[in-house]
């Protein structure tokens, strides 16, 4: 970004990365977005950028994708946090990666809050197995247990979370309501409740008051499920109320100071739509919002030669191309000294009339290749000027392409200061596009170094 056409106005403010990093106090930083633009990315760069510059990180990412791995070097993630190799510790700081594993994460808070017996009860049972594994909002739901897990072990000065994509906003907010809702809901209830009564009287609340409803849920469930989830409710009754707790606990610390939301956004119009949609679900729920990263922002080095300056140039070289066509030049006639049945230069020859001592004189004609006494004549220097129609195509082409460009800058200019209108209060960064995708830590740098540039500044 070179020009004050591609960076911000000066009324929206900058979003200030190092000082949010650098900043003890910042404990997590959660990216946040909807789908496909660049919160992996951005979470990583963040991650390597604190890093070398002293913080102890962990990045916690949620996308089911490779690409955190692939660019840091690192074979696999998985649900324990990963060493990432090649950052520069020079300033104390260290990096670690993980990918939440959903399932993993879910067991290990069954066996850390059941007995052995219980424990192994609920990690057999069928109905559980099914709701570790793809139950709606469980993943968002085990994000936010293993931020806790990560916080209250106190290993790492800053957490990173990379968010699940998602459509539906803040999901990443609404999994423990989800989940709580669930767990409180009538029919778990109801199915908890022989399992709370006991014994004989238990075995009549059932026998009696619950014979026609278990016996529609048979039909509609099976009966082997029915039973698999009653089993599963009377496994976990002593859990619920942790799961809810836990929840509770998380969700107040990401409202905490220490806390920093950052929402990615593209500069297109749905994707800062759903920003907007971001910045006021976050504000509504207390959360505390850093800022705004617009990613993949294009830019241009000749950002002072507009769109319509250089269509009107491409037009000009195409109109020219077309007065200097092939066949005007194979009728131009040949040279003297090229031609072996030109007219000899003996005197008295219509030749020798032309010739003076610095060459040929041309005395009115105006024929390629002729000469004055003071060099070429007017014809010869007006065609020696003109582009050859190869090289003025590939400056019409060129001209055409920087247009294209000024255009898309100007929309994605459009659709950035329509947001910064509804939102003036919140700071924005704007990361340059790269030529070519992230898939190592020095890409992860440029995007970086990218994250901090001041606005106006060059990117070299």
């Amino acid at each position: 970004m070179t020009s004050d056409d591609t960076t911000l106005d000066a009324s929206a403010p900058w979003l200030e990365v190092d000082a949010l990093i650098d900043d003890p106090r910042t404990r997590i930083v959660v990216c946040c977005g909807s789908g496909g633009v660049g919160k992996t990315t951005t979470a990583a760069a963040l991650g390597v950028r604190a890093a070398e510059r002293g913080r102890k990180v962990v990045v916690l990412t949620i996308d089911p994708a490779r690409r955190l791995a692939q660019s840091m070097g690192i074979s696999e993630l998985d649900n324990v946090p990963r060493r990432v190799k090649g950052v520069d510790e020079a300033a104390g700081g260290e990096l670690h990666a993980m990918m939440l594993d959903m399932k993993r994460t879910f067991d290990e808070i069954v066996e850390g809050h059941a007995d052995a017996e219980r424990a192994r009860a609920i990690l057999e049972n069928p109905f559980y197995q099914s709701l570790s594994a793809g139950f709606a909002g469980t993943q968002e739901y085990m994000a936010m247990e293993k931020l806790g897990q990560l916080r209250a072990g106190d290993a790492w000065d800053l957490i990173i979370v990379d968010t699940p994509p998602s459509r539906s906003a803040l999901d990443f907010l609404d999994a423990p309501k989800r989940l709580g809702s669930f767990l409180d809901g009538k029919f778990i209830r109801v199915l908890m409740a022989p399992a709370k009564v006991g014994g004989r009287a238990g075995m009549k609340f059932l026998n009696v008051g619950m014979s026609m409803m278990t016996g529609t849920l048979s039909k509609l469930m099976g009966g082997q499920l029915l039973r698999d989830v009653q089993t599963f409710v009377a496994a976990m009754d002593t859990m619920f109320g942790g799961f809810r707790t836990r929840a509770d606990a998380t969700y107040r610390l990401l409202q905490a100071p220490g806390t920093a939301f950052l929402v990615v956004a593209a500069p297109e119009r749905d994707a800062l739509r759903e920003a907007a949609y971001f910045v006021e679900r976050l504000a509504a729920e207390q959360m505390p919002l850093a800022g705004l990263v617009l990613n993949r922002v294009h830019g241009s080095g000749a950002a002072q030669l507009s769109a319509e300056r250089a269509l009107a140039a491409a037009e000009a070289l195409t109109e020219d191309l077309a007065d200097y066509a092939p066949e005007d030049a194979e009728e131009a006639p040949q040279r003297p000294d090229d031609d072996p049945n030109s007219p000899s230069d003996e005197a008295g020859s219509p030749l020798a009339e032309n010739l003076g001592p610095d060459g040929i004189v041309d005395l009115a004609d105006g024929k390629t290749g002729s000469r004055t006494p003071g060099g070429p004549s007017p014809a010869a220097a007006e065609h020696a000027a003109s582009p050859s129609a190869p090289a003025a195509q590939l400056a019409a082409g060129l001209l055409r392409l920087h247009a294209e460009r000024m255009q898309v800058l100007a929309r994605e200019r459009r659709t950035r200061d329509r947001f910064t209108a509804l939102h003036p209060e919140v700071p924005v960064a704007e990361v340059a596009a790269l030529p070519g995708d992230v898939h190592d830590l020095a890409g992860l740098r440029a995007i970086g170094d990218r994250l901090t540039l001041r606005p106006g500044a060059t990117d070299d």
